[in-house]
């Protein structure tokens, strides 16, 4: 047995320099702290936020760190808590191979770079490196999801979960930490076992949706935390739970399958992760996402009233037929945010993605329940390989159909600076989100990551 693969990670870890960063992973990583922070900024308005705030300020501690959108410093290990929760409350927060990766990442560079005084250049490349080794371990898992048979019938393959993503959280956190080698192994080996269950498929099942979501990912940050600290003391950890394919980290971290023979290699010479980040246009399931668009493009070309539509019929992936999509009860923003029927309410009434579609004084209007009982959400029997969504809107005595493939089209960054004035404007002033904006496009040049942290904050 060896530790041929965590051995490599660290290496990467600890020898990688802004310089060698290839220029699409440094813009692509700057676009993904943007999106990532101003989704936490978002966050802080809904009903989870506010208690993962209120937790984090109970448990206190040395006024270090940051929590975004407040005037508040904590302990390190309690931003990261609440800052975790704030990010991915909303479900707007970007997807990328690993799936909701920003609330995993983000707060351990973030609260690290402002505990050390490093610079933008600093979180940029921690960041990096986080992104990178969670994508790569995400590859060792394969899909959650697959279509069989001649109907391409939906069926779950393996279980899935954002645990391997605590690996790239402690990487990139020790690096701005500044560990050595022995220290960064040790760092990762711990984290591995500091991760949380994998708990991700059980959204599908469990009725009432509630806001447990994906699981906690302010709880797996301050794991991630705990673990360069114990590295930085001596702690020897797990150093072979990767390379292990009977006992190690596949089997005790609950996935189905495993395969992480593809993990490091090329390391450092290849970058993985910046082609796939797709930042999210809609506060809701990116199942969801061309169904929007589609009935966005019908309401916009005939110029429909919502009191002028009679019914909509959306289809989208054979994902859609579980109870998580169809259920129809209203209790929390998550029902908001897997209920297609909710969404194209909001969408109808001329409500701005973001906070605004979860605010729950508008998602409980009667008017926007009135309509959502006019939407159906069904499984496309041609959803195939081309991923095809389609709505059709009855109207006027005559019937609109829209139909898109594939993905939404890839966010550019002047629509992720408009995506952070909204998800800022609850929270920040607007002289705040400009000084914010001004910090997070410019990175590179910001010479302390705390100058970005105090127009975060209040």
């Amino acid at each position: 047995m060896g530790t041929q693969i965590i051995d490599a990670l660290a290496d990467f870890a600890r020898t990688t320099t802004y310089e060698e960063l290839p220029q699409d992973v440094v813009d692509t990583t700057k676009d993904f702290l943007l999106d990532s922070i101003g989704c936490g900024l978002g966050g802080i308005t809904t009903d989870p936020g506010k208690i993962a705030v209120s937790v984090a300020k109970s448990l206190g501690g040395p006024a270090e760190c940051s929590i975004l959108g407040t005037g508040e410093k904590v302990a390190i290990t309690n931003a990261v808590l609440a800052n975790g929760q704030l990010i991915n409350a909303l479900d707007y927060d970007t997807v990328m191979p690993g799936g909701h990766t920003p609330p995993y990442v983000v707060p351990t560079q973030l609260a690290m770079a402002e505990r050390v005084g490093a610079s933008g250049r600093d979180l940029v490349l921690s960041t990096a490196i986080a992104l990178e080794i969670g994508a790569r371990m995400a590859g060792a898992v394969p899909r959650a999801m697959q279509f069989v048979g001649e109907k391409k019938e939906f069926r779950y393959a393996v279980r899935e979960g954002y645990a391997r993503l605590n690996f790239g959280a402690a990487a990139g956190a020790g690096r701005l930490a500044g560990l050595d080698h022995e220290q960064l192994v040790n760092a990762m080996a711990l984290a591995g076992h500091m991760s949380q269950l994998n708990t991700w498929g059980r959204g599908n099942y469990a009725m009432p949706r509630n806001l447990s979501k994906y699981g906690f990912p302010g709880w797996q940050n301050t794991g991630a935390i705990l673990s360069v600290f114990y590295a930085e003391m001596g702690l020897m950890g797990d150093a072979e739970l990767l390379d292990d394919d009977e006992h190690g980290y596949g089997e005790f971290s609950g996935y189905d399958a495993w395969d992480p023979s593809r993990i490091a290699a090329g390391i450092g010479e290849q970058w993985s992760f910046a082609g796939a980040v797709r930042f999210k246009p809609y506060a809701c399931c990116t199942m969801l996402h061309r169904g929007v668009q589609a009935f966005e493009s019908i309401l916009a070309e005939h110029r429909l009233h919502p009191d002028e539509i009679e019914s909509v019929v959306a289809t989208a992936s054979p994902t859609v037929e579980s109870v998580l999509f169809t259920d129809r009860s209203m209790n929390n923003i998550v029902d908001l945010q897997f209920g297609m029927h909710n969404v194209l309410a909001m969408v109808a009434l001329g409500e701005k993605t973001g906070p605004d579609w979860q605010d729950w004084h508008k998602l409980t209007d009667p008017k926007v329940q009135r309509f959502a009982d006019k939407v159906t959400l069904l499984p496309n029997p041609d959803f195939g390989t081309d991923g095809i969504s389609g709505v059709t809107v009855t109207a006027r005595g005559e019937e609109y159909h829209a139909e898109l493939a594939g993905d939404t089209a890839p966010m550019r960054r002047d629509e992720l600076v408009e995506k952070f004035r909204g998800n800022a404007a609850r929270s920040l002033t607007r002289t705040k989100t400009d000084a914010a904006i001004d910090a997070l496009i410019g990175l590179e040049e910001v010479d302390e990551v705390r100058r970005l942290t105090a127009a975060l904050t209040l």
